[in-house]
Formats: structure tokens, C-alpha cells, sequence
């Protein structure tokens, strides 16, 4: 069975790559520019659907992005909790 992702593409390999590799703020940006195209109107239906098609991929990349931020506090809250019990005494230092 075809990847939901790439069947009927209208985004070449390159367009993904793009987008796969943009900072959050690019893809947000991106995303809002898509989006306001959709809500402006006076696009055909094969415009419609590429402008859709290029905000989910906008929308994945930038919600990876804050998934990885998300893991990375998640690490750092976890870390700082094994330590709290012994801040600041010498039973740290071992």
C-alpha cells in the first residue's frame, strides 16, 4: 500500500527536503502564509489542494520541532528532580 504522505504529491523530493530541514520559526511562518492563501480565496482547486498539502507538511516539521524541545525539557525537568534531594549538600559531589 502507497505512503498516504507522497500519493498524488503535488511536493517534489526537494520541496519536502526543504521543509524537513527548517527551523521552527520558518516553517510557522511558511504555515501562516499558507494558510492565509487558503482563507483569501480565489485559488482553483489545484491551488487549494497544494496550498493544503504544502501547510501539513509546515504543520509536521514545526510540531517535530517542539516535540524535540518538549523531550529535551522533559530530560532536563527529570534530571533536576534525581538532583534535588542532594543540591547543595555534599552527598552530590560522590
Amino acid at each position: 500500500m502507497a505512503d498516504q504522505n507522497t500519493a498524488a504529491s503535488t511536493l517534489t523530493d526537494d520541496e519536502r527536503k526543504a521543509i524537513a530541514q527548517m527551523p521552527y520559526e520558518e516553517a510557522r511562518d511558511k504555515l501562516i502564509e499558507a494558510v492565509q492563501a487558503l482563507e483569501a480565496g480565489g485559488l482553483n482547486l489545484d491551488q487549494s489542494m497544494r496550498q493544503w498539502e504544502i501547510g501539513e507538511a509546515l504543520a509536521q516539521r514545526a510540531q517535530t520541532l517542539l516535540n524535540e524541545v518538549r523531550a529535551k525539557l522533559d530530560a532536563a525537568q527529570d534530571a533536576q528532580a534525581a538532583t534535588a534531594d542532594t543540591a547543595g549538600t555534599q552527598s552530590n559531589l560522590n
